[in-house]
């Protein structure tokens, strides 16, 4: 835990520029305006999940249940033909902006302290201090892969276009660059 009591300041000023950063971004650019599309007769799409009581969770349209070999029945070969297909979260309820804003915060909070242990954990102590390019590199490679690592994997697994992965990439290149700036400033120098 020694690394929490030497990197406390980079850690808590990491997480709240990285906070500051994103609702700039998300408010003050046009970078996310695109990320979510209105669907045509939303009423009726929200009418029909209301009809069928769903329940919170993420769904996926057709679903093929009953395993590897349900896949190979002819019914349900017919539907993943023809579709549409549809990946689809219900929430546990109404959009709370408040809640969803402090739990981002915390979470740039456990990121930044993350970062932090591998980083004290791969920097040797010693009699000089660390150079500032090297604390730079390493906290760098490790933010970028905390604030970006995601971001392909939605693209290929939840059918995100590319311009999503790009989006979240410009995202995690700005975090990881204050991230590593904040950890290279502030490194504690013996």
């Amino acid at each position: 835990m020694q690394f929490l009591i030497d990197l406390w300041l980079p850690i808590v000023l990491a997480a709240v520029l990285v906070f500051i950063a994103s609702s700039v971004i998300w408010m003050a650019t046009p970078l996310h305006k695109g990320d979510y599309s209105t669907p045509p007769d939303e009423a009726d799409i929200q009418a029909a999940i209301k009809k069928h009581a769903f329940k919170p969770g993420m769904y996926f349209i057709p679903w093929c249940k009953g395993g590897h070999g349900a896949m190979k029945d002819p019914e349900n070969v017919k539907r993943m033909n023809e579709g549409p297909w549809v990946l689809m979260t219900i929430p546990d309820g109404k959009p709370n902006f408040g809640r969803t804003l402090g739990l981002w915060f915390v979470n740039q909070v456990i990121v930044a302290a993350l970062i932090a242990y591998v980083a004290h954990a791969a920097i040797a102590e010693g009699p000089t201090a660390p150079a500032y390019l090297k604390i730079f590199q390493i906290v760098g490679s490790v933010s970028l892969l905390a604030h970006g690592g995601m971001a392909a994997h939605d693209t290929m697994w939840k059918g995100l276009s590319a311009r999503h992965t790009v989006v979240k990439l410009v995202d995690a290149v700005i975090y990881t660059g204050i991230t590593a700036g904040c950890f290279a400033g502030f490194w504690p120098r013996h």
